[in-house]
């Protein structure tokens, strides 16, 4: 009796899932599948599958926002690892102080940080304006035999998973992080007393222990880093149009075909869902591994 009384909790969020995620779904579903007619009678829907074959043009938006997304994603698990590592051995104050300075810039509006790098990067940006003073520019004038006022780095895809990369790198650092301080001491200790040296321990359990922390924030990272549309419209210049931007552009542009888009939202969608269960089922079957 009790448990279906608290049962009844649960009734708004199955309402607000029902709302806001399985109806929205089931709408871009049903839009994907139909193609608008022209008849005698006004426009009307017809099923097809004319948006999913048409899509095979974008191809290479979908390669280049894969690809680019993994690239932040291994460049946020390779910086915010050992971040997360050595904040782990650290004490308390120190983990306190490191956790300010991570969070502090996710306190500060998604595009002012976005708007902020675009006035480092720009051609007459700080950045530039700092390498015109030093002599950089110069120098790599006369190395190169070249001409040239500013170095070309907004606009670019370095400068788009440059944003991705400062965004998202704490959803990497935190998930790990937390595994790690919460990793048994004894299993360390016991693998020291039986001769293993620092790296010994660090491969053989610290790391193996570890990977649940790696998938969630390769997860984290990876799933809003392959769907942005901000970052590349703004640092990217245009010149580096994600699926997000394809997305928008569907639904908002000028090429304004909400059918074709709600399709590509859901080849998106469907992707996604793909590799975070490959990831989830690789974590598992890590971690099982370990505790054999």
């Amino acid at each position: 009796m009790m448990r279906t009384k608290r049962g009844w909790f649960a009734f708004p969020y199955m309402i607000w899932m029902a709302l806001f995620v399985v109806i929205p779904i089931v709408i871009m579903l049903v839009y994907s599948l139909t193609v608008p007619v022209e008849t005698a009678e006004g426009e009307v829907l017809r099923g097809s599958l004319e948006n999913f074959t048409g899509m095979t043009q974008y191809l290479s938006v979908f390669g280049r926002s894969f690809w680019l997304a993994l690239i932040a994603t291994v460049i946020c698990l390779a910086i915010g690892y050992p971040v997360a590592y050595l904040m782990s051995r650290e004490g308390p104050g120190f983990q306190r102080v490191v956790m300010a300075l991570i969070m502090l810039p996710m306190w500060m509006n998604f595009l002012l940080r976005t708007y902020s790098w675009m006035a480092i990067l720009e051609n007459n940006g700080l950045l530039n304006q700092l390498f015109q003073k030093l002599g950089v520019i110069a120098l790599y004038n006369r190395l190169t035999g070249s001409d040239i006022d500013h170095f070309q780095m907004i606009r670019t895809s370095g400068a788009v998973v440059l944003g991705m990369v400062y965004n998202y790198l704490p959803f990497m650092i935190l998930p790990i992080y937390t595994v790690l301080t919460k990793l048994d001491r004894r299993l360390i200790e016991a693998a020291e007393d039986l001769g293993a040296n620092a790296s010994t321990v660090f491969r053989r359990v610290t790391l193996p222990l570890s990977v649940s922390g790696v998938v969630s924030g390769v997860t984290m990272v990876f799933v809003p880093a392959v769907s942005t549309f901000a970052l590349s419209r703004l640092l990217g210049g245009g010149t580096q149009m994600m699926l997000g931007d394809l997305i928008e552009n569907q639904f908002l542009g000028g090429a304004y075909n909400p059918h074709l888009g709600a399709a590509i939202s859901m080849v998106m969608m469907v992707i996604v869902v793909i590799c975070m269960l490959v990831m989830n089922h690789f974590g598992d079957g890590e971690g099982e591994a370990v505790m054999l």
